[in-house]
């Protein structure tokens, strides 16, 4: 067993407001919190990773290139690997999720970006 306190798990911050916190995982899977303010849209991408999108609280707009879905408190949705993607707080509140990934990833998914 090894459990992760929120607290002192690895943080990732790229934006004011936007941050996600590492949560306990592993190479097959990984879940991370994450929380954005309104209006806040992370860029379109796509990776090697399945990813499951479950708000928590408030709301968030998922595009793909085909669709485009908004979801609201306990919604989900999921990307297949590859799926060119974008996720965006288009409510009035501060939007909190979990992301689900398989196989698993590190933060090194953005850092790592040029």
């Amino acid at each position: 067993m090894q459990p992760i306190s929120f607290d002192e798990a690895e943080t990732y911050e790229p934006d004011d407001g936007w941050r996600r916190v590492a949560m306990a995982g592993s190479d097959r899977f990984s879940f991370e919190w994450f929380e954005k303010p309104p209006g806040h849209s992370s860029p379109m991408h796509d990776h090697e990773n399945e990813q499951v999108c479950l708000v928590l609280q408030g709301e968030l707009t998922v595009s793909t290139d085909d669709d485009r879905v908004t979801l609201g408190q306990y919604d989900s949705v999921h990307l297949d690997a590859w799926e060119t993607h974008r996720v965006e707080n288009t409510g009035e509140e501060r939007a909190v999720g979990l992301d689900v990934f398989a196989p698993g990833r590190s933060f090194d998914f953005w850092t790592g970006r040029d």
